[in-house]
């Protein structure tokens, strides 16, 4: 993987095939295709479901629709600056070589806020499956065993392997049939046919209220994040400039679709979404209801097996991304930047995540987390769409394939769309957000003397590739890649 301080290629000037060291490009479409899959997992809405139910006032299908066509622009985005940058896999770069090294770093800073959420956010949903599963033991001992068991596998090692990901991903697609199946039998049986089509999950007159939608709107794109971990892989695919774009739009519908299949069949067949007796495990009484306690239960496990590899794989991120700030001594680099001795890897760093995980899952509840997530990486979702303007538009006024609806009007709607989603955050997501980003302008104006200097690189792009080995089972169903 390209060192973000190997190549600097000047601001709208695209890296020379020549000065780049490429991989093997062994990795085809339908490949890239099935690693987005297994990034986002096809039970991505399951966790989400009563909550946006609950909020949107029953109109989650709604809300999925909306964020999928924000996520659906800038996949497109993400995969034009893919072109554009074969060896830059996040937001963080595409902004700093797309519009500025110093966006590029606020980009970065708001990306360590998303890395050091995320074990939060699977560890909440972690807990309450088991909660719900073995409801006698209460919440803070179930997120104490999750903590512990993900800070010790990180300290010891422990790496993924090809064969888990995809029993995994097998696993999870028998589960999403089965529902699907039950959840028709049951709406067939209770009714008729006719009961499989209704215009109510998507717009009902008597409780529709366009701020609860948006709102919702802000949470349920938790389904999507995830998405861009395709455009890591740019430097080995064959044909990056048509697969990686194709793969992130791919990507994209394809989880769009599965999520309003699940989404919607679990609206009809629980239209009460006050009649939740846990709301943030709302789906899982849809299971029961369709398929009794085997149902029930497998969905659990599929909840906690991938959301316990989630957090596994985000603490083992988020202490690599630490440990490069402190190599790069952008952090203290006697703490932050230490290896163990035995075991190579950023054992404080993830001690330190472990201790912040605990502390954050007993805090905050699902709703919270997921939308302080969301607050970074829409940030950074709008820096890609502009950068995307301004690399494929703005500067290429004199090149005859130049388009206004796929060069312009693409990434501006993908702006606006995030945008939106961004403004309806709640106020708390945006006040706690709003500090950490105030703190990152800060920071950088002090490490680069009132901006007149290059700010310090992150090195995300290594801190990924050295991650995949403490990953054990799936990568992050959501979160910067």
């Amino acid at each position: 993987m390209i060192k973000p301080n190997d190549i600097q290629p000047s601001v709208g000037a695209t890296i020379p095939a020549n000065e780049v060291r490429r991989l093997r490009r062994d990795l085809k479409l339908r490949d890239l295709i099935i690693y987005g899959i297994v990034i986002m997992t096809p039970i991505a809405p399951v966790p989400l479901f009563g909550v946006a139910q609950e909020v949107s006032r029953g109109h989650a299908v709604t809300t999925i629709l909306i964020a999928g066509a924000a996520m659906l622009l800038t996949a497109f985005s993400y995969g034009r600056m893919a072109n554009l940058y074969p060896s830059a896999g996040s937001a963080y770069s595409y902004v700093g070589h797309g519009l500025n090294p110093h966006l590029g770093f606020l980009a970065g800073w708001v990306m360590c806020l998303d890395y050091l959420v995320l074990p939060t956010v699977a560890v909440i949903q972690a807990a309450l499956a088991m909660v719900r599963l073995v409801p006698h033991v209460p919440y803070p001992v179930w997120v104490a065993i999750f903590v512990g068991g993900m800070t010790t596998m990180n300290l010891g090692g422990i790496r993924k392997t090809a064969r888990a990901n995809n029993l995994m991903l097998v696993y999870l697609l028998i589960v999403v049939a089965f529902f699907v199946i039950l959840a028709i039998r049951y709406l067939v049986q209770t009714v008729d046919w006719s009961g499989l089509f209704s215009l109510q999950p998507f717009y009902d007159p008597r409780t529709f209220n366009a701020r609860a939608v948006a709102t919702a709107t802000s949470f349920a794109a938790m389904t999507y994040i995830g998405f861009d971990g395709v455009t890591t892989l740019a430097e080995e695919v064959e044909n990056p400039r048509r697969n990686v774009l194709r793969a992130t739009v791919y990507v994209c519908l394809l989880t769009a679709f599965l999520s309003c299949v699940e989404v919607y069949l679990a609206q009809l067949v629980w239209p009460d979404y006050h009649a939740f007796p846990d709301i943030e495990t709302g789906f899982m009484d849809v299971t029961r209801r369709v398929g009794g306690s085997v149902l029930f239960q497998s969905m659990g496990i599929a909840v906690i097996l991938s959301s316990f590899g989630a957090g596994l794989a985000a603490q083992a991120g988020a202490a690599r991304l630490l440990y490069a700030m402190g190599r790069d001594n952008v952090v203290p680099r006697k703490l932050f930047g230490y290896l163990s001795a035995k075991h190579s890897n950023p054992s404080y760093n993830i001690c330190m995540i472990g201790v912040l995980t605990l502390a954050g899952s007993l805090l905050l509840n699902l709703e919270r987390a997921a939308e302080l997530l969301n607050f970074g990486a829409f940030l950074g979702f709008m820096g890609v769409n502009m950068a995307a303007l301004r690399q494929n538009y703005m500067l290429q006024r004199n090149n005859p394939q130049r388009r206004l609806l796929r060069d312009a009007l693409v990434p501006v709607f993908g702006f606006l769309f995030c945008l939106g989603i961004w403004l309806s955050l709640p106020r708390l997501a945006q006040i706690v957000g709003g500090l950490w980003l105030l703190g990152g302008i800060a920071y950088g104006a002090i490490r680069t003397r009132g901006y007149r200097n290059r700010p310090v690189m992150l090195g995300f792009e290594e801190m990924q590739g050295n991650a995949e080995d403490a990953i054990p089972v799936l990568n992050l169903p959501g979160g910067p890649k």
